[in-house]
């Protein structure tokens, strides 16, 4: 078989199911699995499918965004150990900016006890930050029901009264040459606001974010800090000197 044939037979197969196991890919081309891991490698970084664990799945559209519901069911162990990196960044008397996110989200816990001041977007994290009575102030603005946040002008223009030592900002998308990204400009613009009003910023991503990209442009990687719980290995050379990196799973 061609590789351009093999190729083309990896993509109907994925078009047809959407996820496709690494085994079903072996037998339906009868070649080792070194050969279809080359494969899907090469289609990952043509942006034509994403390796999962197991296999490969078809890419979203990049306006395509999960609710917060199914993004918080997803990685959640992971982005536990992100969040408590992150907090352990915190000095006493940080103000700082929480944004909307299901990894962010799991920092709140960890706040208890360390005197921050928190301002967020987050509708959801109000409610864990009233819960654990931790000092915050909520900007107002339009609901975005999907995600649980609170976005649009009148979010931007509150968000430029306040001045952070650090930000903890969410994403959708990692690539080496893309930046980080996510599916909806107004979040992308609201983000990139706390980031002007920053000391110093972090994203916060589980694995699965890299080499995805979605719609609107957040920032080039150099311009923040990126927490992970860990980096494909695959894409370790295309990041090297492009960002500065948190790794929380070194295993």
């Amino acid at each position: 078989m061609l590789t351009s044939q093999r190729y083309q037979l990896i993509l109907d197969m994925l078009k047809k199911k959407g996820f496709v196991k690494l085994q079903d890919l072996i037998l339906a081309t009868g070649l080792s699995e070194s050969t279809i891991r080359r494969d899907l490698i090469y289609l990952e970084k043509k942006r034509q499918l994403k390796r999962v664990h197991g296999g490969a799945a078809l890419l979203q559209g990049k306006t395509v965004e999960p609710s917060i519901a199914e993004k918080s069911s997803k990685n959640l162990q992971e982005k536990k150990r992100v969040a408590t990196f992150a907090a352990s960044l915190l000095e006493e008397g940080d103000c700082i900016y929480l944004d909307a996110g299901s990894t962010t989200i799991e920092m709140i816990p960890e706040l208890v006890g360390k005197k921050v001041t928190v301002v967020t977007n987050g509708i959801s994290h109000l409610e864990a930050l009233v819960e654990k009575n931790i000092p915050a102030y909520v900007l107002g603005g339009k609901m975005k029901e999907s995600t649980r946040a609170i976005i649009g002008a009148l979010a931007v223009n509150g968000l430029q009264q306040f001045r952070f030592d650090k930000c903890f900002l969410g994403v959708n998308g990692i690539h080496p040459q893309m930046g980080y990204t996510t599916p909806d400009p107004e979040e992308a613009l609201l983000k990139r606001t706390a980031m002007q009003f920053s000391s110093q910023t972090y994203f916060l991503a589980d694995h699965n974010k890299f080499m995805e990209v979605s719609f609107a442009k957040i920032a080039s990687l150099d311009d923040a800090i990126l927490i992970t719980d860990k980096v494909p290995t695959e894409i370790r050379k295309d990041l090297e000197g492009k960002l500065q990196i948190f790794e929380v799973d070194q295993s």
